[in-house]
């Protein structure tokens, strides 16, 4: 497995996302799936406070064990937490919730701590300076950020530069072969700053694995399945299925599989750290990890960009 620096730390290029610990699977699954990462070489675990309502951080935390040397954590904060609505980038809250997090992962420190959500209520001096107190503290290594805007990103970079505290070094928004938007701003953002983009929903919640069919309803235990039918409507449409068509054609002519694509395709892109990708099972977690082989040419990713192209909107007709 490649690593790559972020900050100061080093991380595996495929991470694995524990969104899924605590809701999709329960605690023995969980164990089982961290070892199979550990043992097909990733090292970077991405989990969150809010994940199975603190039980992806508890799971995360005893499944690694003797093991937590070995793993980047990285952790979030920020999202609604509980029935009592506790959440936000406070000072207070942001010192109330590393606490948290660093109890139910059984450390004393982590390695990646980013603020999940942007807060429009609170100042960004206010959220900057109390993350600062956690990296001086030593209970933090590395800050980053998720869902932020470019603005939002240079915002912080510029405060942080002018008052000597910790840069965030990573920025986590959704990014696929489906969903390009950050590449147009965010990316050149991470690359102005020297951080690194840390995909999330690579897979487009499983379309790019090639589970799902045409006018077939999603199969029982798949992500899709337990969604409810508004969100399962907003990504099988007909242009995402035909792009899976296509982009499924264009891996299978160069003998790999549309989830192959997907990662290559990231890996390919400008300023982009791990890959986070989810896993339920062992085979799920070694997939992911054997499709960063493969490295597109120039002209491989000229032919996906044509195949992604809008098209043209239909010409109004003439009166």
């Amino acid at each position: 497995m490649e690593t790559q620096a972020i900050g100061s730390l080093t991380a595996s290029r495929v991470g694995l996302g524990c969104n899924n610990f605590g809701m999709r699977i329960d605690e023995a699954q969980t164990a089982t799936v961290v070892r199979a990462a550990l043992d097909a070489g990733i090292t970077f675990f991405d989990t969150a406070d809010a994940y199975g309502g603190t039980l992806s951080e508890e799971f995360l935390g005893r499944a690694l064990g003797r093991h937590r040397d070995e793993a980047v954590i990285a952790t979030k904060f920020a999202m609604p937490l509980g029935d009592e609505g506790r959440g936000g980038a406070s000072a207070g809250w942001v010192a109330e919730a590393v606490e948290g997090s660093l109890r139910r992962l059984g450390t004393d420190r982590i390695d990646l701590y980013q603020q999940h959500v942007p807060d429009e209520t609170v100042p960004i001096e206010e959220t900057q300076g109390a993350l600062d107190d956690l990296v001086r503290a030593g209970k933090v290594r590395e800050i980053g950020n998720s869902n932020f805007s470019d603005a939002q990103i240079d915002a912080a970079a510029a405060l942080s530069a002018e008052r000597g505290w910790a840069q965030f070094a990573t920025a986590q928004n959704h990014l696929s072969l489906l969903e390009r938007a950050p590449l147009r701003r965010v990316a050149p953002a991470c690359e102005r700053h020297g951080m690194a983009l840390l995909p999330y929903f690579p897979l487009a919640s499983g379309l790019l694995t090639g589970k799902y069919r045409r006018g077939e309803p999603p199969p029982p235990g798949t992500r899709l399945a337990v969604m409810p039918e508004q969100r399962v409507s907003q990504v099988l449409t007909q242009r995402n299925l035909d792009l899976v068509d296509a982009l499924t054609a264009f891996a299978a002519a160069r003998d790999h599989t549309i989830l192959d694509l997907a990662f290559a395709w990231l890996a390919a892109q400008p300023a982009v750290g791990p890959i986070i990708a989810g896993a339920t099972s062992p085979e799920q977690v070694r997939a992911n990890v054997a499709a960063i082989d493969w490295t597109l040419t120039p002209d491989d990713l000229a032919e996906i960009d044509t195949i992604l192209a809008e098209p043209e909107p239909e010409p109004e007709p003439s009166a």
